[in-house]
């Protein structure tokens, strides 16, 4: 027991700057370990990506953050894109219920024969 409480007494002594000092290569390491321990998993969420990529071999960190980076990108611009479909399929539909609408104000204050409007209307509806 002699051993631990003389270093709580010598604790007790060091000044705030020995202290960071003696704490310092602690905290750097649980820096480290955290990302390294982020590094591998993503290596692990993408592994089949990398494994496309570069089959049978060894990655480095490095190589794992770039793969990420240009896989996060190219995910996005896939997004985008979707997204852009989705959007003009949207401006799409609701134009052509527009132009439905007006076309049918206007037949309606022309007073169209209501066989022709009818088959107007089926002519749109398909």
């Amino acid at each position: 027991m002699a051993p631990s409480t003389v270093f709580l007494e010598s604790d007790n002594l060091l000044t705030p700057k020995e202290k960071n000092k003696l704490r310092k290569p602690v905290v750097e390491k649980m820096r480290r370990d955290r990302i390294n321990s982020s590094i591998e998993q993503l290596k692990l969420l993408l592994e089949k990506e990398f494994q496309r990529h570069q089959p049978n071999s060894k990655l480095e960190k490095a190589d794992i953050l770039e793969m990420t980076v240009s896989y996060l990108k190219q995910q996005s611009q896939l997004q985008m894109k979707r997204s852009f479909h989705k959007s003009s399929q949207f401006d799409f539909r609701e134009g052509y219920s527009r132009c439905l609408q007006e076309a049918f104000h206007f037949l309606s204050l022309h007073k169209v024969r209501t066989e022709t409007q009818t088959k107007l209307l089926s002519h749109f509806q398909k």
